[in-house]
């Protein structure tokens, strides 16, 4: 069968980030498994990351209708701007649906969530306004804007997919469109740059989020692959369901930093590249498939 997907399954110490608020206080996204909560960090936030960082979000143009959404013409379409690659529905004149041509699940953490409640104010700020105007920070505190606030904190072992399908690159059936392999080829390894390198912005701090692990390849199906087979069981990846799959042709890269408490496992069993050689590799057969 001929490979037209790319899928990822890649394991990350990262952040979650932050749905409802209750007053001042903000909670962290989570899901509920087996009566426990789970830290997570939702698909859209990661996707909205990745196309930033990749730079897919360069020639980003909106529109506002009855909400902003991404503008969509005849000549601004999934072939000519790189920013609709991510999917698109304009509601602006006639409505028009793209879906996307890369999907991600959410990075569910490998832990049960441990409230790490982390306690702010702007305690400076208010001074510095309650000198300037004469006023007493502690008697005047809410004139002078003194504002106490919590939040969540969660920074954990966290699984994700990705998976892109090859053939959409580029393509916009809507307007009988489609880029040249050179463009497809671009979006592409922009894509993986970012996943490679990925960094997230958490409440005004900088997130390294790149790999500890990474699995997958082209593959003939256009599913996330590894999804159902990456798991990792207190510090320890479980190896047979990845290594069942990696005979099926794919490969797997490691970065030993000690995260995983079963690296020598890992090593021996999988036989993985370091995860540099890992997405150089991956790189070469994403440039092969769009030469061909």
């Amino acid at each position: 069968m001929k490979k037209t997907a790319l899928t990822l399954t890649i394991i990350a110490n990262m952040t979650s980030n932050y749905g409802e608020s209750l007053g001042n206080i903000s909670s962290v996204q989570k899901v509920f498994r087996d009566g426990k909560e789970y830290a997570t960090r939702s698909r859209e936030s990661l996707k909205n990351a990745i196309c930033v960082q990749s730079g897919l979000y360069d020639d980003l143009q909106t529109s506002s209708v009855t909400v902003a959404q991404k503008l969509v013409t005849k000549d601004i379409n999934a072939a000519t701007c790189k920013a609709l690659e991510g999917g698109y529905m304009s509601t602006k004149d006639v409505t028009y649906i793209r879906n996307s041509s890369f999907y991600l699940t959410d990075a569910i953490s490998a832990e049960p969530f441990i409230n790490d409640a982390r306690f702010h104010n702007n305690l400076f700020l208010a001074t510095n306004y309650a000198k300037a105007n004469g006023k007493n920070v502690q008697n005047d505190a809410k004139e002078c804007g003194l504002n106490p606030y919590q939040y969540e904190y969660d920074k954990s072992i966290k699984i994700y997919s990705l998976t892109i399908d090859l053939e959409k690159v580029g393509v916009d059936e809507n307007f009988g469109a489609e880029a040249d392999n050179e463009e497809k080829c671009s979006r592409v390894l922009s894509i993986i740059d970012a996943v490679e390198n990925l960094s997230l912005v958490v409440k005004g701090n900088l997130d390294n989020a790149e790999p500890i692990f990474v699995v997958g390849g082209l593959s003939p199906r256009k599913t996330h692959m590894f999804e159902n087979a990456v798991r990792v069981v207190g510090k320890n990846l479980v190896i047979e369901p990845v290594k069942e799959k990696l005979d099926m042709g794919f490969a797997c890269g490691l970065m030993r930093n000690g995260q995983l408490g079963n690296e020598d496992d890992i090593v021996r069993e999988l036989n993985p590249t370091t995860v540099p050689k890992f997405f150089g590799e991956l790189r070469e057969e994403v440039k092969e498939y769009f030469a061909n």
